[in-house]
């Protein structure tokens, strides 16, 4: 197995030879040389001399790894292959291929086995990739934890050979790994590009192709394959460009959170706010998170609009507080990305202190999907410590993850949200009603309150409060507002309803 290659830098090659063992023995012999034949003018001259040479050369400098501990090569010494490959393709009559593998799944990993699992899963899975190469291919590791492999050249190589040896490759580390007693189960997705089809004829830009076709392996995957194509090029610059413009509107204020209201079916009062996001774009007007959430989570920005929101939830309570209006919270929803934050707890409780805000003044929905999957240890303790500092902790849309009653009691959760699926005709239908029904008495025998949204017909609100549904939210009490519509909203029913309507208190 080929690993390292060699710098072309004449100077790079002397300070390479001047640091061997074997000249270095020679340097003392030299300086009594020079004495003998000059004299102490000779021996001053060579000791000066000596060091200024070697730092000319850069021998003082400490060679660069050419492999990692593991025994992989790097990323210039596989650049280094591909280049000779291509440079001799024509004199040779042979050719290569670069696939680059990612492995799927490994953040995951992360948070619930920690790094020394992730280590020895990966460490691994790389003997089993090398066992299956031939001697004289490269395999080197790239940052973030992938593979690159330069293929030994040969005479003839086709889209169909490297797909079957991708294959093989996926097939290789398929195997359930078993480490300290666990057995887990590893894929990668791969990219790969020939030789003919590179974009230009270096070797990084053939790695850099393979890069690409990797990425898109890991959009479409887990375990996908994908060649190089030249719109590749193209659709990453787009996916860029979209990055750098959603990054523009969420430092410039073009995100903005709409309020929607949610009442308590006890009395009517006031149990909180959702704010949902919303993107008043220069050219397009405003957009729904449907039309920008999924461009968000690509470009790996989910946290960022996050932050977004919860800045502009805290900022309404403190509108809404100092204008005397009774909002007992506001809920979030914060995305898997921000549940694997170890520092979420603290994160949210520093914000809350800027604001002069109490933790129960904050609701923290989840999604179902994400417990449901198998949360990791790091969401697990995030969940339980906001729920131990006081913060509401809703399960959103549930009903539509599978989530079962242990993995609900798993969880210190104080409200389902009921996903609309059911709501929808409960005035009309009957199953509807009793799946309602059966949901609600559920939560009740667990001790969590419940919360129906999409609430969109007064039949639906009456057949829901008669149910015994705690809190209600949709279009039957309100659309989704801006922050001054809300206010509005809120001053507007103050005037129409009773004193006892008018607030609720948190768990109250």
């Amino acid at each position: 197995m080929q690993l390292s290659g060699r710098s072309s830098s004449g100077l790079g090659r002397a300070g390479q030879l001047l640091r061997r063992p074997e000249v270095l023995a020679f340097l003392p012999a030299l300086s009594l040389l020079a004495y003998w034949l000059g004299g102490e003018r000779a021996l001053v001259f060579v000791a000066l001399g000596l060091p200024l040479f070697y730092a000319t050369v850069g021998a003082f400098r400490p060679a660069a790894p050419s492999v990692t501990p593991d025994g992989l090569a790097l990323r210039p010494q596989v650049i280094a292959s591909l280049d000779r490959v291509l440079q001799d393709r024509e004199s040779t009559g042979r050719t290569t291929a670069c696939l680059v593998l990612q492995f799927d799944g490994m953040d995951k990993l992360l948070d619930r086995h920690g790094r020394a699992t992730q280590s020895e899963v990966l460490a691994r899975c790389c003997d089993r990739l090398c066992s299956t190469l031939r001697e004289g291919d490269t395999v080197a590791r790239l940052e973030g934890g992938g593979l690159a492999v330069a293929l030994h050249p040969v005479r003839r190589l086709d889209l169909q050979s490297v797909v079957l040896l991708a294959g093989r490759l996926q097939t290789a580390i398929a195997a359930p790994i078993s480490v300290e007693g666990t057995r887990i189960h590893v894929t990668c997705s791969i990219g790969f590009c020939l030789a003919e089809r590179t974009p230009a004829p270096t070797g990084r830009a053939l790695l850099d192709a393979a890069q690409m076709a990797a990425d898109e392996a890991s959009r479409n995957g887990p375990g996908a394959v994908r060649a190089y194509a030249l719109g590749m090029s193209r659709n990453r610059a787009d996916r860029d460009a979209d990055r750098g413009l959603l990054e523009t509107a969420l430092d410039t204020g073009q995100f903005t959170g709409w309020f929607q209201p949610q009442i308590r079916t006890e009395d009517g009062a006031i149990g909180g706010f959702e704010v949902l996001s919303r993107w008043q774009h220069p050219e397009r007007g405003l957009l729904l998170p449907q039309d920008f959430l999924p461009a968000i989570e690509r470009a790996g920005l989910s946290e960022r609009l996050g932050e977004v929101m919860l800045f502009q939830a805290l900022t309404a309570l403190r509108h809404w507080d100092r204008a005397g209006l009774c909002v007992p919270c506001v809920a979030v929803n914060f995305s898997a990305t921000d549940l694997r934050n170890p520092r979420l707890v603290d994160r949210l409780k520093w914000e809350l202190d800027r604001f002069e805000l109490t933790p129960a003044r904050l609701s923290v929905e989840i999604l179902e999907t994400v417990v449901a999957e198998g949360a990791s240890d790091v969401v697990v303790h995030n969940i339980a410590g906001l729920s131990a500092c006081g913060f509401g902790v809703d399960l959103d849309d549930f009903g539509t993850g599978h989530a079962s009653i242990t993995t609900i009691r798993r969880f210190a959760l104080r409200r389902l949200k009921i996903d609309r699926s059911f709501v929808t005709r409960a005035d009309s239908d009957a199953a509807q009603r009793t799946m309602l029904a059966a949901i609600i008495s559920m939560a009740r025998q667990l001790g969590l309150e419940t919360l129906a949204e999409g609430v969109e017909t007064p039949g639906e609100l009456a057949t829901l409060t008669a149910l015994g549904c705690g809190y209600l939210q949709g279009y039957a009490i309100a659309r989704p507002m801006p922050l001054s519509d809300a206010t509005a909203w809120l001053e507007n029913r103050r005037v129409r309803l009773p004193l006892a309507a008018r607030c609720a208190t948190p768990g109250s």
